[in-house]
């Protein structure tokens, strides 16, 4: 049934801009997959590794810069993504560094400071960045001879973007080296006694994580052909890590659904409701009161308290008269 309802899922986001027609929801449903590998990436760390970061938005932004600045600078798109992919992972490494010096809220101060230092860059380095004017590029790239300019085709490239993305996550989490960042998470002392090298550990999932963080930014900048400060604020960072929290942290389907929740009050609810900013808080502590586990696990969990409600319950079987005494 799960393989099933895998396959269904999968024609049906294959087939989604033929049914959807519109081109505004052809790109609002990239969005989604676009932050969906966002969330994805962050989770490794906040889900399995049980490390709280608040400056991922710092590695989306270096390699949407590097690639930026590579393009307009005569270098072809393969070349670019290598050489963006390559600067995300080296900051990556330097930022595992820098903040596994910490852990807890020591963590989560060091990541901040480091992703408000790239934001610094960003904003104040205008012969490298462009300042708030931020830095535009030409097109997008024809993988195979086949242009990615129509939203319906960047869509399906993304797609398959995300689809590898959660195919290496699974993997991940199914891997001996999933099972010990887990143990990192729940028991560190324990892992460390055991002769596991719990900061080796976390350093690989830290440059894992930064890997799909930069990815995501690649996607960014070709989805909007411009990238400025805006994108390593660290506003960016509290976004992607709501996303996180609320579909659900340690799950492959919570990041997703949290991209989805946020991408749609944004983009779609916001055309309606003029105060979206305070329906989406609401949302969040309804999720944190009701579901504190995330809205994809509480959702289980509320589906099974239902339908094991509503099952009806075995009687045992009533005696006959006399019968009891004959036993």
């Amino acid at each position: 049934m799960k393989r099933l309802a895998l396959a269904a899922a999968l024609l049906a986001l294959a087939a989604l801009p033929l049914w959807v027609g519109n081109t505004f929801y052809v790109n609002i449903a990239t969005q989604i997959l676009l932050y969906a590998v966002f969330a994805l990436g962050i989770n490794v760390l906040v889900g399995y590794a049980g490390l709280v970061t608040l400056g991922h938005a710092g590695l989306f932004g270096i390699a949407a810069y590097a690639g930026a600045r590579m393009l307009n600078g005569g270098h072809g798109h393969a070349a670019m993504a290598a050489g963006a992919l390559a600067a995300a992972l080296v900051v990556a490494a330097l930022f595992a560094v820098l903040a596994l010096r910490g852990t807890g809220l020591g963590f989560v101060m060091i990541t901040v400071a480091l992703g408000q230092i790239v934001w610094g860059i960003a904003y104040r380095w205008i012969s490298i960045t462009n300042g708030d004017n931020g830095i535009s590029i030409r097109g997008r790239p024809s993988p195979l001879g086949l242009s990615l300019a129509s939203p319906a085709a960047f869509y399906w490239a993304v797609l398959i973007v995300f689809v590898v993305a959660v195919a290496s996550m699974a993997v991940l989490v199914a891997s001996p080296f999933g099972a010990s960042l887990r143990g990192t998470r729940d028991q560190p002392r324990r892992m460390q006694a055991l002769g596991y090298h719990v900061w080796m550990i976390r350093f690989i999932a830290f440059v894992f994580s930064g890997f799909w963080s930069g990815v995501a930014g690649l996607i960014y900048l070709y989805y909007h052909q411009f990238v400025s400060p805006h994108a390593v604020a660290l506003t960016a960072s509290a976004e992607a890590l709501l996303m996180v929290i609320s579909g659900g942290t340690g799950t492959l389907l919570g990041p997703i659904a949290g991209a989805a929740l946020v991408v749609v009050m944004k983009n779609v609810a916001s055309a309606y409701v003029e105060r979206w900013n305070f329906v989406l808080g609401a949302i969040f502590v309804v999720i944190v009161v009701f579901m504190p586990e995330g809205f994809v696990p509480g959702t289980v969990r509320l589906w099974r308290w239902a339908a094991g409600a509503w099952r009806p319950r075995a009687t045992a079987p009533v005696s006959a008269p006399g019968e009891e005494g004959t036993r």
